[in-house]
């Protein structure tokens, strides 16, 4: 799906504050007000005996890029400063994207505080890092009051054995 701009204006907002003795920020680094998109995200599980038994997925984490210590426009400006050439339909990825609770860790080496914390699954297993059969799916949207919720869809891979 494409999600354009103009459809995230209503989500947008200000980033969060910089934490106390963090190094100043390069001024063509500063943030601009409402420069961060309120785009929730959320990410779940399900082992192959999950899904064979017909069990729903176990949500491990929902964040919001609110979180993030730079927006898009930060990180846009950071990457071309050295003469790099952005182009229209390039990626860039956010890196983990983590909130302050257990719950919006935003990966698994965090989840599992780099596996010394099994999460258990409804299907009677636990995991510290992924096993072959596992289902991710991330789930992204936008959502407040008095706006048209947007929805950008869902994204999900098994993890197969190695060859």
């Amino acid at each position: 799906r494409i999600v354009t701009v103009d459809a995230l204006a209503p989500f947008r907002q200000s980033g969060p504050a910089r934490l106390e003795g963090d190094p100043a920020v390069l001024e063509y680094l500063l943030p601009v007000a409402d420069d961060v998109f309120d785009i929730n995200c959320c990410v779940s599980i399900s082992s192959e005996k999950m899904r064979n038994e017909h069990v729903s997925s176990l949500q491990l984490s929902k964040s919001s890029l609110t979180n993030l210590t730079w927006s898009f426009a930060q990180m846009l400006a950071h990457h071309t400063s050295t003469g790099c050439p952005m182009k229209s339909g390039d990626l860039i990825g956010s890196g983990t994207i983590s909130g302050e609770t257990k719950d919006s860790r935003g990966c698994l080496l965090e989840l599992t505080w780099r596996g010394t914390e099994p999460f258990d699954l409804p299907d009677g297993t636990q995991r510290r890092f992924l096993q072959d059969g596992d289902e991710l799916t991330i789930k992204a949207w936008c959502e407040s009051e008095g706006a048209t919720r947007i929805g950008f869809g869902a994204c999900s891979g098994i993890i197969l054995p190695a060859n």
